[in-house]
């Protein structure tokens, strides 16, 4: 078992391979029609399990126009990701923001819901 800020092993009962497999295969007729917000959700929450610190602005109403909409942090990496669904478009802003981090050596990320094997295997 898990607590805060530790990631889980293969003996925890959370280890996504050694229950449900539902973390790392999502329906895939969810893909098409699945909203920003609940694959965001998603991956938020296997974030967490596998022990990533992140961060995410809530209301980015008056933050910077196209920061990533998550930070996440877990050692030795920092790990940035702009979420998009299915069929979401990146702004002029967002792909500023990442052309800057990634001209500064950063790790950053365009993740889909049909990308969630990349998505769980670049958390893992």
């Amino acid at each position: 078992m898990t607590t805060r800020g530790q990631r889980a092993t293969q003996n925890d009962p959370k280890w996504p391979l050694a229950g449900s497999t539902a973390v790392l295969r999502p329906d895939p007729t969810l893909t098409v029609t699945q909203t920003e917000r609940a694959f965001q959700n998603e991956v938020v929450r296997y974030a967490r399990m596998m022990g990533w610190r992140l961060y995410h602005t809530h209301d980015s109403r008056r933050s910077e126009a196209g920061f990533p909409d998550l930070v996440l942090v877990r050692r030795p990496r920092l790990v940035w990701a702009e979420l998009k669904s299915e069929r979401g478009r990146l702004t002029d802003d967002q792909r500023a923001w990442i052309e800057e981090l990634r001209a500064c050596g950063q790790e950053v990320h365009v993740w889909r819901p049909s990308n969630w094997m990349i998505v769980a295997e670049t958390l893992r």
